[in-house]
């Protein structure tokens, strides 16, 4: 007797564990943990500008803002980090007219060199100010158009490699070099990486965590579609954003059994959210998981002060309670109130403290998490076919335009 099948079934952690192995070996964010930064730091302590301009949209740039949102309030950088990601023309000119632009070094970032909205302003920016190798550099593929103009102009570039995806790409040049710029330890970075990618392949605490938290949000894809991460600090705003091109770019696919997959991903703030969407996770549909994400220490001393306002002497309780430890009581506030309803699966994510390790760490997780999803799901974590059919449409458009 015969038999023969195209049945793509969940997979054994063993079975799951050797395909991550191989991957590894083709697909490069895996490998950014270890690589040499002597390069970028010599270029950053070069650069003499104040205001580090990046231009890019997406992936090039949404990694690198989410580490900078969340060191920026506790650091003093001396260098001034501006985002220019969208063809908002309001966006556009508010930031530029804030900026002295000759003391700006402008870092455009495309990894195909040929992003629309990233070189609209790129062209624009050449009608303010005379753009060359002293006050540019370029990061991208090392064959793209936007290198060969690079070439052309004698510009500095760094490469983005092929086989490391935008939405992948922070710890590569793409978040690096602009974040050794204005002063981050991109050492302590990868440290962070480091201590992620040895637990998960020398099978130790994370390993389990992360399989276990994958499966979970796959086998229960139908009944629990929506993935939320409630970040208990203004500071995660960026890594939010973050998780969410991650999540959705990369887990929004057709699988090899032709079907369509993808988790939705929300970022939630609190406690500001509480006061929004609090009440829809409670007493709506049970269709969602929760990550709570908690910062242990804020490096905050910031205290309410033990005074009475005259009619509301009844919240004198919250009285010479640092701010630092409201918000986390806040949070755990929620999590009880989730935690009693016993039909919101959640789970809690502690933060040391504020530093390149804690956020990196983070980071490097929500990557290797996203991956294994993708493996279970039966599909391609790192292309995006669904995003080129407007690319074309686009460009479509604006070509009949100039006809």
């Amino acid at each position: 007797m015969k038999y023969e099948d195209n049945f793509h079934t969940m997979k054994e952690n063993s079975i799951l564990f050797d395909e991550i192995i191989e991957e590894k070996k083709t697909i490069g964010y895996y490998n950014l943990v270890y690589q040499d930064t002597i390069e970028f730091k010599n270029y950053a302590k070069g650069v003499k500008q104040s205001n580090i301009v990046i231009i890019g949209i997406g992936g090039s740039t949404l990694g690198t803002y989410a580490i900078y949102d969340f060191l920026k309030n506790s650091n003093k950088f001396e260098k001034k980090l501006i985002f220019l990601e969208t063809t908002d023309p309001l966006d556009i000119k508010a930031k530029l007219n804030n900026i002295k632009l000759e003391d700006s070094l402008f870092i455009v970032i495309s990894k195909s060199g040929t992003t629309i909205e990233t070189l609209a302003i790129f062209k624009y920016i050449h009608t303010l100010i005379t753009i060359d190798k002293s006050n540019c550099l370029i990061i991208t593929e090392n064959d793209s158009k936007l290198n060969n103009y690079a070439k052309v102009h004698k510009i500095k570039t760094f490469d983005i490699p092929k086989n490391v995806g935008g939405r992948f790409s922070v710890f590569s040049a793409v978040g690096l070099v602009p974040l050794a710029i204005i002063g981050v330890d991109i050492d302590a970075l990868l440290d962070g990486t480091k201590e992620v990618y040895n637990s998960f392949f020398k099978k130790e605490e994370l390993y389990s965590r992360i399989l276990k938290k994958a499966r979970f949000f796959t086998e229960y894809k139908y009944k629990f579609n929506i993935n939320i991460i409630f970040s208990y600090s203004s500071m995660l705003e960026g890594f939010n954003k973050w998780y969410i091109q991650l999540w959705g770019e990369s887990l929004g696919k057709i699988d090899s059994n032709d079907i369509e997959q993808g988790l939705t991903p929300l970022g939630l703030i609190g406690p500001i959210d509480q006061h929004s969407f609090l009440q829809l996770i409670i007493d709506g549909k049970k269709d969602k998981t929760i990550t709570f994400i908690k910062v242990d220490d804020f490096k905050s001393d910031l205290t309410i002060p033990n005074i009475t306002l005259a009619k509301l002497e009844e919240i004198d309780y919250i009285n010479q309670i640092p701010f630092s430890e409201l918000i986390n009581f806040q949070a755990d506030a929620t999590i009880k109130a989730i935690s009693d309803i016993k039909k919101i699966p959640y789970d809690v994510i502690h933060i040391k403290g504020i530093s390149e390790n804690s956020i990196a760490k983070l980071m490097y997780e929500y990557e290797l998490l996203t991956s294994i999803c993708a493996k279970l799901l039966h599909i391609n974590a790192y292309d995006q076919p669904g995003v080129e059919s407007g690319k074309i449409i686009l460009k479509n458009k604006l070509m009949d335009m100039e006809r």
